[in-house]
């Protein structure tokens, strides 16, 4: 399963709780991003995030909280300033990812595929079997 099968609220926060959001419709695409700038954003070997419908996400506390970094090419993260939690990515000042270890309980998505293999880290092992992509799936 790619996409949520229900149009179910989704909630989610920082690791101190002070940003948190909902989504009231299904997410799609999940993914997870092993390039090196993954990495290094997450302090992690990948990525996990999904797609949120245009309209469906909005902040419910905190918003003032958020610190946000955007690259040249108008892609970035959006942060909490007190804890560092990553809580999506935004495009041109817009939400259009959810970065998935943020969501409060399941959000009935699974990871689909998994972009940028070809930079991943020399330790990480992908297990056999999994959708990937040595680059994006473009």
């Amino acid at each position: 399963m790619n996409s949520a099968s229900t149009d179910k609220l989704l909630s989610g926060e920082c690791f101190c709780g002070a940003v948190k959001y909902q989504i009231n419709g299904p997410l799609g695409d999940a993914k997870s991003c092993h390039c090196s700038r993954c990495r290094k954003a997450f302090s992690s070997q990948a990525s996990a995030s999904a797609l949120v419908v245009p309209g469906t996400f909005n902040w419910t506390a905190g918003a003032e909280n958020l610190t946000s970094y955007v690259g040249g090419h108008g892609f970035g993260f959006q942060f909490c300033k007190t804890c560092g939690s990553t809580l999506c990515t935004v495009y041109e000042g817009a939400v259009f990812q959810i970065m998935l270890g943020c969501i409060n309980g399941d959000p009935d998505i699974e990871i689909g595929h998994h972009i940028y293999v070809g930079s991943k880290a020399g330790w990480e092992k992908i297990p056999d079997g999994v959708t990937q992509y040595k680059e994006n799936k473009i």
